[in-house]
């Protein structure tokens, strides 16, 4: 991913930090690791970003996640309705499993994009 650099792309998608782009913001890269999924570093190391700009900052990731859980759901729908023609029941079954397991990398993705809102990338942090 390294063609995306210096795009908010890069760091929605990778979850690094949103200034420099160098690190992961997470303690633990993998979501599906839940007991870890919403720790985060307190600041970049590369560029001194502090994540958490206020107490409950990341509670507005909440509005993201509902269109990004729409996507998600979405997709499923026609992938399994439209693509493969199944019923609805089985459908509405899939659905479902995908959101189910998918609730990691949305809880995430919603974080990454909510923090992107506020953050721009700068190859070098001016003082």
């Amino acid at each position: 991913m390294n063609f995306l650099k210096g795009t908010k792309l890069h760091s929605i998608l990778g979850g690094s930090c949103p200034v420099c782009q160098n690190e992961s913001m997470y303690k633990e890269p993998n979501p599906y690791v839940v007991s870890k999924l919403f720790e985060m570093n307190e600041r970049c190391q590369s560029c001194g970003t502090k994540y958490k700009i206020e107490p409950s900052f990341f509670y507005g990731a909440m509005y993201v996640s509902y269109p990004v859980g729409i996507i998600f759901a979405a997709t499923a729908f026609v992938l399994s309705y439209l693509v493969f023609g199944l019923d609805l029941i089985p459908t509405y079954i899939i659905i479902v499993a995908v959101m189910v397991i998918s609730l990691p990398i949305i809880i995430r993705l919603s974080r990454n994009i909510w923090i992107n809102f506020f953050m721009n990338y700068r190859k070098t942090k001016s003082v």
